[in-house]
């Protein structure tokens, strides 16, 4: 395990560690997205580790899914992440905003604009979300023009500049569990016969084109994404071509010279040893579950340079000081997940 705490370059940053902060939605932003008094305390916490990523941030009014998400599009928005960022640093960790989409995954009744959600194809995702008033059945989304797909390639541009001006160190593309990028991999979810459906070259377009005009706006060593191959959430099926579809994608970003490239495991050990090798730069590797005994295997056989943990930095925000002394975990409290104040956000306690 000792392995996990030597320093790593990703893109211009030196971390001093090889444990990061996966990214996780709390819902506890403002109702005009603005990040919520506790973000920077919460966020300051568990910055021991080398690079927090930060929940899912939507880059546009489209882009929220759920209720009390943060945006980083607007001056408020700005100004309500800058003390985040300042935590962060303080503590000598990196903070990557994660740039989130959520495309169909969204209802009217959780955005102030109250419209119907966005995706690449007229096709409902068939889950159900969680609403101010319950859980309700997804709608059917509005397909996007070619148009309008380009538009959304430059609201992910202008949020990436908005995270930098936050004084974020990057951001981090998410085009993974089912949200607006994973939808246009998927044959279920993008039915589309423009340029950006259709065979694998045209389905991986859109994310693509996305990490180009962020990496162009603030800098390819500023800019990562996150993957999940093989993920089936929010009703996903990426179908038999989704091993190559993930193969030509890797391929294509490792062009770009990004400052990580973030995979979620799902199972298929083959195709992850695949994308490994086909990713010249830093790899991020989040495997959810993965036992204690387990922690640091990746990053000691060389598959990963940083490992990423959700739940237990979540719980534990001394979770590298738990992880050197040996000491136990404090346990997550899964009704607090998300919304609510700072119980079982910032009152987990550290060791004595």
């Amino acid at each position: 395990m000792s392995t996990l705490f030597q320093p790593v370059r990703a893109g211009r940053y030196d971390l001093t560690n090889r444990v990061a902060m996966a990214p996780m939605t709390r819902s506890r932003a403002r109702y005009d997205g603005t990040p919520g008094a506790l973000a920077a305390l919460y966020y300051g916490q568990r910055a021991s580790v080398g690079l927090v990523i930060t929940e899912g941030t939507q880059p546009s009014a489209d882009g929220q899914g759920y209720l009390s998400t943060p945006g980083i599009y607007t001056d408020a928005h700005v100004a309500g992440w800058k003390p985040v960022a300042d935590a962060v640093h303080a503590h000598g960790s990196r903070l990557f905003i994660q740039l989130m989409h959520a495309g169909r995954m969204s209802h009217p009744d959780n955005t102030p604009h109250h419209r119907t959600p966005v995706a690449p194809s007229a096709v409902a995702p068939g889950v159900p979300m969680f609403t101010a008033t319950g859980m309700q059945d997804i709608p059917v989304p509005r397909a996007l023009s070619t148009a309008e797909v380009q538009a959304t390639v430059a609201d992910f541009r202008l949020a990436a500049r908005r995270a930098i001006d936050a004084g974020a160190d990057g951001v981090e593309i998410h085009g993974a569990n089912g949200y607006l990028v994973h939808q246009f991999f998927a044959p279920n979810a993008n039915t589309r016969s423009d340029q950006y459906g259709g065979d694998i070259a045209n389905r991986v377009r859109f994310a693509l084109e996305v990490a180009a005009a962020v990496a162009d706006e603030i800098g390819a060593d500023r800019t990562a994404i996150r993957l999940s191959p093989g993920s089936t959430a929010g009703g996903i099926a990426e179908g038999e071509q989704g091993p190559d579809l993930y193969r030509h994608l890797v391929a294509g970003l490792d062009r770009l010279n990004l400052a990580y490239l973030h995979l979620m495991d799902q199972g298929d050990e083959a195709l992850l040893r695949d994308l490994r090798a086909a990713w010249h730069g830093t790899l991020v590797l989040n495997r959810p579950g993965r036992p204690r005994e387990n922690i640091g295997a990746d990053v000691a056989s060389g598959l990963a340079d940083v490992e990423a943990y959700g739940q237990l930095v979540l719980a534990n925000p001394d979770f590298i000081a738990r992880l050197q002394a040996n000491a136990p975990m404090n346990a997550p409290q899964h009704a607090t997940y998300c919304g609510g104040a700072e119980a079982g956000y910032t009152d987990y306690p550290a060791l004595a």
